[in-house]
């Protein structure tokens, strides 16, 4: 059935959203683990493949004059409207993709392969190491401790293996702090500023109700202040509004009381629960979706769906992480309701602003694998990978990744990656295609054996690297921190992620892409140079400039056959033959 299942259906019509642009005429293929939709116009083919993991929703509209219309939604913010000639197909086709795209228990990464030896997996799972981003910010030290409390995940089920601790606390603390923070979500660190020692830890909200407290837990906190002797004080953050937080105390949870702990100053930073998240999204796609708009409507619709508002409120919360680190010399503890959604995207986003390295290809790997996936970003509840309660599916690792572009917008020279990277990702997160973001913490993937049985994304985009630098990278340009301004001027709409698939939309490239084109152009100019000047010393002078006119003229890259008939023929001396041959 996975590798033999295949229903295709002729002369189906994929409808175009814009008036202006004609709808083609081509097959569409259903194997177990794609839809393909195959156009051919002018003696051209051309093929559009879906991932079943990356289809949203399947709807079946009423039927018209003109056919039988289907309507997929992706994940990716594709549309894919469809119109069938004959009911049945059309019956036939939403029939199979309802069975299709919400597998119940099996998913793609598990059948996928991309013909590698089990070496090959064992080293792309080994590729990054969450300790070693530990010893690059220069743990073990004085103040800190990479700890092994939790190896066998019973402090907490949702951490990973490893934590870094104050190196002042003990175990009875760490316990007690766990069994009072909501999940055992207890405070560890995120990130250690070598410079300022000041660090950013990251926890779950207090069992505090109305009056509870723990002393083992003021206990943590005070060590983790007394970890920083250059600020007599820490800062806690609760990234969420301050009326949704005092909702949480009434149900016996809530945000710490400054009464019951020492030298804290306490902070609310406003960002929506999943939901509002949720929501907001599926207006914006509205407004993507409309029909020829006017301005005035789209900017309505843009504006009443709140998205930049949100983007706004992460992207405030990790600038007042930095500050606090960089400029107050503070450590700052960062918690949200169960601190795996806000938490996750402001520790990150704010990691991003202090330090370079998480801003090169390879470093937003290894920040993505520590804040997101080591920490328990809930991605298969999240992402929707399994048929699973669609009250838990939220856009939280797409605002991640938007404000990260928004960054690169401001600051377009100190970010290694392009937008292109960015996108790859997010639909690399859906796809399920490797194991890297299948399940809901480190303790679940272990159980299912991801390791042996699946693929890590990270090796194959370090291959294709070259696809995602940004070409105004300067390693030299870079800051040590980043200041951007979060006045609502600066965010911009994401044409890239949200209009990625859209036909008839322009400029179809950024200008980033077409700088990309273009030193692509001058590598392979220079090579051609490089080779020139290789053989000129072979040649005699009038003959090459001979030759090197013909290849400007024709304008020929080192890989075409003829460059390399030449060499060969400036090798064993027959330029003459050559000459009178272009003579000719």
């Amino acid at each position: 059935f996975l590798t033999g299942f295949c229903l295709q259906v002729e002369y189906v019509k994929l409808l175009n959203r814009y008036p202006e642009k004609k709808s083609v005429l081509g097959t569409l293929y259903l194997t177990a683990t794609h839809l393909i939709y195959v156009e051919q116009t002018n003696n051209t083919r051309k093929e559009t493949w879906v991932l079943h993991h990356h289809i949203m929703s399947v709807e079946k509209l009423p039927l018209t004059a003109s056919g039988c219309p289907l309507l997929i939604r992706c994940k990716t913010f594709q549309l894919l409207h469809l119109l069938f000639q004959r009911e049945r197909d059309c019956q036939d086709v939403y029939q199979s993709l309802l069975r299709l795209f919400q597998p119940e228990e099996e998913l793609y990464a598990f059948l996928y392969n991309p013909h590698q030896n089990e070496e090959d997996r064992r080293q792309g799972w080994e590729f990054i190491n969450v300790a070693n981003d530990f010893s690059r910010m220069g743990l073990s030290n004085d103040y800190w401790e990479i700890s092994h409390l939790n190896k066998n995940y019973e402090i907490c089920s949702t951490y990973p293996s490893i934590l870094g601790l104050p190196k002042n606390v003990s175990v009875a603390t760490v316990t007690g702090s766990a069994k009072f923070r909501s999940r055992g979500r207890l405070p560890v660190l995120s990130y250690f500023h070598k410079d300022t020692k000041a660090a950013i830890c990251r926890c779950s909200q207090p069992l505090s109700g109305l009056t509870s407290r723990c002393v083992e837990d003021e206990q943590m906190l005070q060590a983790i202040s007394q970890a920083n002797s250059n600020c007599p004080f820490i800062y806690v953050v609760d990234t969420r509004p301050k009326l949704n937080a005092m909702a949480n105390r009434a149900a016996g949870k809530g945000y710490e009381n400054e009464d019951n702990y020492s030298n804290i100053r306490f902070q609310f930073q406003g960002i929506e629960n999943i939901h509002v998240m949720r929501n907001s999204l599926q207006k914006l796609l509205e407004v993507c979706s409309m029909k020829s708009p006017s301005m005035s409507d789209y900017l309505t619709g843009l504006e009443n769906s709140g998205w930049l508002r949100h983007i706004k409120s992460v992207m405030d919360a990790g600038v007042f992480l930095a500050k606090a680190v960089c400029e107050e010399r503070a450590s700052v503890l960062v918690h949200c309701s169960d601190g795996w959604d806000r938490t996750a995207q402001v520790c990150s986003l704010s990691c991003i602003l202090l330090d370079p390295y998480y801003r090169t290809i390879k470093g937003l790997m290894v920040l993505i694998e520590k804040e997101w996936i080591s920490f328990g970003h809930k991605f298969s509840h999240r992402c929707g990978h399994l048929d699973t309660d669609p009250k838990e599916v939220s856009p939280v690792f797409t605002q991640f990744l938007e404000c990260v572009w928004q960054l690169s917008e401001q600051f377009p020279c100190v970010f290694e990656f392009n937008e292109r990277y960015l996108i790859e990702i997010h639909n690399q997160v859906y796809a399920c295609q490797y194991g890297n973001f299948i399940g809901n913490c480190q303790k679940e993937r272990l159980e299912m054996r991801l390791h042996e049985k699946t693929f890590s994304l990270w090796p194959h985009l370090l291959k294709n690297q070259h696809l995602y630098r940004n070409p105004l990278y300067r390693r030299s340009l870079e800051c040590t921190v980043l200041r951007p301004s979060t006045l609502p001027l600066h965010f911009k709409f994401w044409c890239g992620m949200y209009n990625y698939y859209d036909r008839g939309m322009h400029p179809k490239q950024s200008v980033l892409d077409q700088l990309l084109s273009l030193t692509q152009k001058q590598v392979e100019g220079e090579r051609t140079m490089t080779e020139l000047q290789r053989v000129r010393g072979v040649v005699g002078v009038v003959d090459f400039v001979r030759v090197e006119r013909y290849l400007t003229d024709m304008t020929l890259s080192p890989s075409h056959p003829f460059t390399s008939t030449l060499h060969c023929a400036f090798t064993k001396g027959q330029t003459q033959s050559l000459t009178h041959g272009l003579d000719r």
